[in-house]
């Protein structure tokens, strides 16, 4: 594979893109992927490979597993690009990823051990799952508008108590708003007043909104017993939207995630203005290279999530 000009970036899928069969063909045809799925079902003490491989869906589902698998998956396709191809992970300018996808990011850049961030997203995925009750809170998403409206919107309602934040900037004409589900109700009715299509997500809890703090405060304290340096690639935070290189802070930052806008949207135009052209997106689905398109124009953005895909960045890059 010839050099890939320093205007590329690496992006890492968060939870909606699990599939069950997810990295199957990896699994399949590489030993060293069969032992990354082998090390997860010894760190965490159970089958996640059966549930991602085999299922049954529910199972995989469920926050505390989907959360870790996804990781796994992703790590083993980029492993996959880095051993089995030669990609030099250092020939990119960016990492990032999408919620969970920030510790994707961060195994792949060295910064976090890949077993440490399967144990920390195993007890983020229960941590909230446990902060709200079942059917308590709800998300919804909103299309065809922008932040700033849709904030206007949020305090147009003039809520007494109650949650109604915005969860994820996903992409132009593509955000994503958290709270308790009476609140989230009353947005509704809003929206659709102002014939504003909405579309509620399938999701077990309220993500990326203040009703997150009691997860953020259990993943606080076992953010701080693990072990993070200095990433070896850029890595940039959901939070500030920038890259964070000191340990500590990115820690701080990963609690802060748990309950904050994950600013996706601000991330992608931030680093097209940073001249990066190439969007290579790294794990199952391709959620976030289609985010890519609907936010900027002018820019190649690609999934890579089968052999047959990493054969055509082979290609691409050998033009």
């Amino acid at each position: 594979m010839k050099k890939i000009e320093e205007m590329s970036a690496l992006l890492f899928p968060g939870q909606g893109s699990q599939v069950v069969g997810m990295g199957s063909e990896f699994y399949k045809n590489f030993k060293s992927v069969k032992e990354i799925f082998k090390e997860a079902d010894e760190r965490l003490n159970y089958p996640i490979s059966k549930f991602i491989l085999e299922g049954p869906e529910d199972q995989l589902q469920l926050t505390q597993n989907t959360q870790p698998a996804i990781l796994i998956v992703s790590y083993s396709i980029f492993h996959t690009l880095s051993n089995q191809f030669n990609l030099n992970s250092g020939l990119f300018k960016y990492f990032c990823g999408h919620s969970l996808g920030e510790y994707s990011a961060l195994v792949c850049s060295n910064s976090l051990n890949f077993s440490d961030a399967l144990y920390l997203l195993h007890e983020r995925g229960k941590a909230m799952q446990a902060a709200v009750p079942v059917g308590k809170g709800g998300m919804v998403a909103v299309i065809g508008s922008e932040i700033d409206s849709i904030n206007e919107i949020i305090n147009s309602l003039n809520l007494k108590s109650g949650v109604c934040q915005i969860a994820n900037d996903n992409a132009k004409g593509q955000v994503i708003v958290s709270g308790d589900i009476d609140s989230i109700n009353i947005f509704k009715s809003s929206l659709k007043k102002n014939k504003i299509k909405a579309i509620p997500l399938k999701v077990s809890a309220p993500f990326h909104c203040s009703l997150m703090q009691p997860a953020a405060k259990v993943m606080k304290e076992k953010i701080s017993n693990v072990k993070f340096i200095k990433p070896s690639i850029n890595v940039i935070s959901n939070v500030t939207a920038k890259p964070e290189s000191d340990p500590e802070n990115i820690k701080k930052k990963l609690v802060e995630q748990i309950y904050s806008t994950v600013k996706w949207r601000e991330t992608i135009i931030n680093m097209s203005n940073e001249n990066i052209k190439e969007f290579i997106e790294i794990g199952p689905g391709k959620v976030l290279t289609n985010m890519v398109s609907r936010t900027i124009k002018d820019v190649n953005s690609f999934s890579i999530n089968s052999i047959a895909d990493i054969k055509k960045l082979d290609d691409r890059f050998k033009k």
